[in-house]
């Protein structure tokens, strides 16, 4: 019973795109999974502080964001590609126990993989 569980839940895990895997580790504040998206280099924006971080600076950035801010929920607003070029990008609301703030995540897609390269967190 345990296997069929665990079986049902990685494939139902696998129907998700990776925008939306990304918007349920900003929701749960799962900065392990946000990591695993992360460039090499990758420009994180926190409120005003702003720097290109490595993955593991970038997770520690956020994982101090997050515990300064228990996440609640996060609700994409607009998602989309950009023209020209071989990128996505997803515009959400993130809302926690005491404010919401404004996210923007901008991907490069290489091969099948997204990638994130940008992470912004901004009051609202």
């Amino acid at each position: 019973m345990k296997a069929l569980f665990l079986f049902l839940f990685t494939l139902s895990f696998l129907n998700l795109s990776e925008l939306d895997v990304i918007a349920t580790a900003l929701q749960s504040g799962d900065t392990n999974t946000l990591a695993t998206y992360f460039d090499k280099q990758v420009e994180i924006s926190v409120l005003d502080k702003e720097d290109v971080y490595d993955q593991a600076t970038a997770k520690q950035v956020l994982a101090t964001f997050f515990s300064n801010n228990k996440p609640l929920t996060f609700d994409q607003v607009h998602k989309g590609k950009s023209q020209g070029e071989n990128s996505v990008y997803c515009i959400g609301n993130l809302t926690t126990a005491s404010k919401t703030f404004r996210v923007y995540v901008f991907l490069k897609v290489e091969g099948k993989k997204h990638i994130i390269q940008e992470l912004r967190i901004d009051e609202e």
